[in-house]
């Protein structure tokens, strides 16, 4: 992952794809297992298809998310309220570990979650069942409870 990084860190980091697929596709209060086949394999994509500095990120996600979520899913609130509650609770904890990483890498990840989080919205729904976002995903997919992070310029002295 990052050397900048605990272990614990780096964990929470790799979780947050599975979190994020669960936030979103239990928004409406019914995780749908299209959404979920829709997310996996949006994650196995980004694998090969990201910014070169989330390569190993990737590889690390796609290692066992099925079981993540699944175990997730298991020990996590069944009331909707209560699971989003506690998973933007623990997606907010992203912000310092986020804030740790340079200007670049940071709002690599926060672009990846956030357009993530908007794909897995639009996995149910709408023509075909796709692109029909819910008012209760819409209202979480820019993840909220993530401090957006600006791409700084580089100043024209470096």
């Amino acid at each position: 992952m990052n050397h900048k990084l605990t272990p614990e860190e780096g964990e929470q980091l790799r979780k947050a794809i599975a979190q994020i697929t669960i936030l979103i596709a239990g928004a409406d209060g019914n995780i749908e297992k299209q959404e979920l086949s829709w997310a996996k394999k949006i994650s196995q994509i980004r694998e090969y298809n990201h910014p070169v500095a989330l390569n190993d990120y990737y590889k690390s996600v796609g290692t066992d998310y099925d079981q993540l979520v699944s175990n997730m899913i298991s020990d996590l609130p069944n009331d909707t309220k209560e699971r989003t509650a506690a998973l933007s609770a623990s997606l907010a904890e992203l912000n310092p570990i986020l804030a740790k990483l340079d200007n670049d890498d940071a709002y690599f990840y926060y672009k990846s979650f956030t357009s993530f989080a908007e794909y897995v919205a639009k996995a149910t729904g709408g023509i075909l069942g796709f692109f029909s976002v819910s008012s209760e995903e819409k209202s979480l997919m820019s993840l909220p409870m993530i401090t957006p992070i600006v791409l700084e310029e580089a100043s024209e002295e470096e």
